[in-house]
């Protein structure tokens, strides 16, 4: 992960060792939990809506910050250069898509626009765009005349001013799309509880009915925020401890950075990807095999058959 590139420091070789392992095998699961997700938009054609196609990206860019976090020892200088600034693209890009999937829901419950599937072009330019442009300026902190590896890790030795633009080139889009998330989801859940208060004043149940289950869904999604800044939140402390006191690493604060960070594809494949949408396509197809192979309690199935799609474009109405 482009977290690494810091970590390592002055760590014996066992602690390095130890890092090593956690990375490759938290890593291992946000691969397969993203790829899982990937693979479930290409095979399952009633998941290709907008929505879900926005999940479908995030995922694709957890997946391949996480391919290129495990690959690991390069035995070349281009090696060490495509595998560390293709994980700062790849991280980069899996925050602002989390921004996009927020903002489609703002635009859609709260401003009640239904033109969200004509701004995909631009969401591409802004996310790819940005990843690219913050990949670039880190670059300038960096001194590729000493690359080295440690492990798995290839790093550019970085002074100060490298470490002040990795930063801002990774830390600050983090952070960024943290907060803008967190203020679009409380936006979003307090129009929706606004909403269910005047239902609640209402004789139509059917609309009160309507309502419940969104506010359902959004009380989830207002926990999204904080995947990113569980995922992140020691690292951050990590590079801030670091810039202070270069020459003295906490292995335990390591520790936590490395294996809370390779998390990040796979909290958000469980949380983005695993929603009823594709539970109940997956059911769908265990109900065409033998009955042999079907072991999913009918009760959760039932129940997931019941639920609305946690990223559909909501619509509230208006009160009659």
């Amino acid at each position: 992960m482009a977290t690494l590139q810091a970590v390592l420091g002055n760590l014996t070789a066992t602690e390095r060792g130890i890092l090593t392992t956690i990375n490759t095998g938290a890593s291992s699961l946000s691969l397969v939990g993203s790829g899982f997700i990937v693979l479930c938009y290409l095979l399952f054609k009633e998941l290709r809506k907008f929505s879900f196609k926005l999940v479908f990206f995030l995922a694709l860019s957890d997946m391949f910050c996480s391919f290129f976090g495990i690959i690991g020892d390069p035995s070349k200088g281009y090696f060490c250069y495509a595998q560390g600034y293709t994980t700062h693209f790849f991280c980069v890009a899996s925050f602002l898509w989390t921004t996009t999937i927020a903002f489609t829901l703002h635009r859609t419950v709260v401003r009640h626009k239904t033109d969200v599937e004509d701004l995909e072009p631009m969401f591409h330019l802004y996310v790819w765009g940005t990843s690219v442009v913050m990949t670039v300026i880190r670059s300038i902190g960096n001194d590729h005349s000493h690359m080295s590896r440690i492990g798995p890790w290839c790093l550019s030795r970085t002074g100060r001013t490298g470490k002040v633009v990795h930063f801002i080139t990774f830390y600050a889009p983090l952070w960024g799309a943290i907060l803008f998330n967190a203020i679009t989801y409380f936006q979003v859940i307090r129009m929706l509880k606004n909403a269910t208060r005047m239902a609640a004043g209402m004789s139509d149940r059917a609309y009160q009915s309507d309502v419940r289950p969104d506010m359902k869904a959004l009380n989830r999604w207002g926990y999204y925020p904080l995947i990113l800044i569980g995922s992140w939140f020691f690292g951050t402390i990590n590079r801030i401890h670091d810039f202070i006191e270069p020459g003295h690493k906490i292995f335990w604060l390591s520790v936590l950075d490395v294996g809370m960070a390779a998390l990040m594809g796979l909290f958000n494949s469980i949380a983005y990807g695993l929603n009823s949408s594709v539970r109940r396509a997956i059911y769908e197809r265990l109900d065409l095999l033998p009955e042999s192979f079907r072991r999913f309690p009918k009760g959760l199935r039932l129940r997931d058959q019941q639920q609305e799609s946690e990223l559909v474009s909501l619509k509230t109405e208006e009160p009659r």
